[in-house]
């Protein structure tokens, strides 16, 4: 019964079993659907037995944990759903780390008189990220499969544009019978310049942000920190070892989301 109402949930999210090859992730839609509502579940229960043990001697609690504990599971449930966009999305920097030096790496290959299934397997072994996706395919052709056929169906999982545009390039060559190294030298240029382009835009954000982080994050908490202990002074207000481990916490807080968006905005490039 339960397995009928996972499935029915999976109908829901038709792109969802796109997603998880995608991520690499090796799960059915419902499987995972059903892998989610439970750890949203243990993770709610968690959330209320805290809230019931800190929180039980008000009496308005009671009432409120009816209404929040369904928002609660449903935010995690949500929240959790995103998790194969989550791997996809970091596959794809960890690609992008890549992607020139490895393209570079099989144009020198191909221009040496290497085969393409050979210049394949030598990547698989010096690039850790991309080389899965070559051995992959390497692997798909070892067991019958034509490297078109293989690279067509690598394609459309492939979790990076550009990783993309560099196979349909060689499989543009393949069934044209053009020279594949010379192909992917041009898309190899594009992307580059693109990457450029990328740390041009990162070091022009990084500026304003270094400037925030500054004002926000060191100068107004250390006067701010100075005028209130003054001011505490002067209007006999108290200021408890309590209300400092709160200020230290909220500073901790927003440095710590300063440097998560200095991080995230980070291009994933290799300088």
């Amino acid at each position: 019964m339960t397995n009928i109402l996972f499935q029915i949930i999976a109908r829901n999210f038709p792109k969802l079993k796109f997603k998880l090859k995608k991520a690499g992730m090796n799960y059915r839609s419902e499987e995972f659907i059903k892998r989610t509502f439970l750890s949203a579940f243990y993770m709610t229960t968690g959330i209320a037995f805290f809230f019931v043990l800190i929180l039980a001697k008000f009496d308005v609690l009671k009432g409120i944990m009816v209404i929040f504990i369904p928002i609660i599971f449903f935010m995690l449930f949500s929240y959790l759903l995103r998790f194969p966009d989550v791997k996809i999305s970091k596959k794809e920097k960890e690609i992008s780390r890549e992607i020139v030096f490895a393209g570079r790496y099989l144009v020198i290959e191909l221009e040496s008189g290497v085969p393409l299934y050979n210049a394949f397997a030598n990547i698989s072994k010096n690039y850790e990220v991309i080389g899965q996706y070559f051995k992959e395919i390497n692997n798909k052709v070892d067991l019958g499969t034509s490297m078109q056929d293989a690279l067509t169906e690598a394609v459309e999982y492939i979790p990076s544009d550009n990783f993309r545009r560099i196979l349909w390039q060689i499989l543009n060559s393949i069934r044209t019978g053009s020279d594949v190294a010379q192909s992917l030298i041009s898309v190899l240029e594009q992307i580059a310049r693109e990457q450029t382009i990328e740390v041009d835009k990162y070091s022009k954000k990084l500026n304003p942000l270094a400037m925030f982080y500054m004002i926000i994050a060191v100068i107004l908490p250390s006067l701010g920190v100075t005028m209130i202990v003054v001011f505490s002074s002067f209007v006999q207000f108290e200021l408890g070892l309590t209300a400092l481990i709160f200020i230290a916490f909220l500073l901790g807080f927003v440095q710590f989301m300063f440097l998560s968006v200095i991080k995230f905005s980070r291009p994933a490039i290799e300088f």
